[in-house]
């Protein structure tokens, strides 16, 4: 069982997640990929420098190469293993959560996230990783264009030329976050007409909280509405992580950016290619699934969590993944959740129609969460054996991918423990919201049975 590796890598409050765990678990990451070259990035958060020359050290310690790539997004940093020829990668940064938190996320040569059965595998190499003599220190090599050449990647996968003929108005919210390192420039280049909110990067996160919830992002909804800007976008703080406003200055939640990526990548090149399969994890919407079988395409469950996603895009599978927080992997890129991909794609969709238009495509279904505390291992696996048994009892169709879900003919709910909280979190969704309330009530309900 893993000790230090959750879901995405290690995640941890300062007093925890310090300096000195940094160097101890960067140490044995250099020895799972061997000592080979290994790119270092972080994101504006306070102790992410601290953190950053503690991985540094760590890997430098045991002759590992160093590529520091330093302040860059998460997908930037992702896009930039091949083009480094890195043979893996740590990003420092907490993602969506508060200033407070910060993580080691990490990646492999091939662009795998590494997930938390992996890290038992790093785990393990704690403490055992032999340091190299004193000349055998190999020295941190600095790269800074990384941003330019994500940007580069990014350009040539969407129609610019259409872009820059419609000159799409946009509002980005940046939320202080690495998207402010991105956005800009990329929009620009593409002759998009921009308004910026919390464009200045900030580890604090004043403008806003960093995960771009409706609610976080009301600015910017109101802003979309008073400009008359075609579109609206918004990032968590390490960008892997985008949702939408369309015209109307109405909030597009994650779910439905990744049906709508799937709707303009099997729509349009799909025709000429043929079908594609899609990945999701089993907390997903099935409006993307919706979507992909109109095509002909199948959809693929994973467990939840990026790692997941990006190890069944490697297989070969399927020609896109994505979940239900506006995370979207565009493999023609690379295997990252990439926020600003998802976006540019968006943009390039405005030339056709406008987002309300494209929404119309997507079927709507409504989504209710409910959460039980469970103090222990133990007593989640009680909660969640409770739902198992009474699903069973009512033969219904029952995927254990990840915790227990079930489907219905137009609805599912799944039921599983947190990975990172002391929580059994209950999801439920269906045509209605009434429908999506009573399949929550009722089910709640059995699990709490003691």
């Amino acid at each position: 069982m893993a000790k230090y590796f959750g879901t995405n890598g290690v995640r941890g409050l300062f007093d925890a997640l310090g300096p000195e765990l940094a160097m101890g678990i960067s140490q044995a990451i250099g020895a799972y990929f061997k000592c080979g070259k290994i790119i270092v990035a972080r994101d504006a958060r306070l102790t992410g420098e601290c953190l950053k020359h503690a991985a540094i050290a760590g890997l430098q310690s045991i002759g590992c190469e160093v590529a520091d790539i330093d302040y860059a997004s998460a997908p930037t940093a992702e896009f930039m293993i091949k083009r480094l020829g890195a043979d893996g990668l740590i990003i420092i940064t907490a993602s969506h959560n508060p200033p407070e938190w910060n993580a080691l996320k990490v990646v492999d040569g091939n662009g795998v996230t590494v997930s938390k059965e992996r890290g038992e595998g790093i785990e393990r190499l704690m403490g055992h990783a032999s340091p190299v003599a004193w000349d055998g220190i190999k020295p941190t090599t600095v790269y800074r264009n990384a941003a330019a050449d994500h940007i580069a990647g990014i350009i040539k996968l969407v129609d610019k030329k259409r872009i820059r003929a419609r000159k799409p108005k946009l509002v980005l919210d940046c939320g202080n976050g690495m998207a402010a390192f991105i956005a800009p420039q990329l929009f620009t280049e593409l002759g998009c007409g921009i308004t910026m909110l919390n464009g200045s990067v900030d580890g604090r996160f004043p403008g806003r909280p960093s995960e771009p919830t409706e609610a976080n992002v009301s600015a910017m909804l109101d802003a979309v509405k008073s400009s008359g800007a075609d579109a609206g976008i918004a990032w968590d703080g390490d960008s892997d992580r985008v949702v939408f406003a369309d015209e109307k200055g109405r909030y597009v939640i994650g779910d439905r950016v990744f049906a709508l990526s799937v709707l303009w990548k099997l729509g349009k090149a799909g025709q000429a290619r043929g079908k594609g399969d899609i990945a999701t994890t089993v907390s997903t919407s099935r409006a993307a699934e919706d979507v992909a079988r109109r095509f002909g395409g199948k959809t693929i469950y994973t467990k939840i969590g990026a790692p997941y996603l990006s190890e069944e895009v490697a297989k070969g599978h399927a020609v896109m993944a994505g979940e239900e927080v506006g995370g979207v992997i565009w493999p023609e890129l690379s295997l990252a959740k990439d926020g600003f991909m998802a976006a540019a794609k968006m943009v390039e969709s405005l030339c056709e129609k406008p987002l309300s238009a494209w929404l119309e495509e997507i079927p709507r279904y409504h989504n209710v969460k409910a959460k039980i505390s469970a103090g222990t291992e133990e007593e989640k696996g009680k909660i969640v054996g409770r739902v198992r048994r009474e699903m069973q009892a009512r033969k219904l169709r029952v995927i254990e991918i990840d915790g227990v879900r079930a489907d219905f003919d137009d609805s599912w709910l799944i039921c599983r423990p947190s990975g990172t909280e002391n929580y059994v979190r209950i999801f439920a969704e269906a045509k209605s919201g009434e429908k999506a309330e009573k399949l929550l009530k009722e089910w709640k309900e059995i699990a709490e049975k003691g």
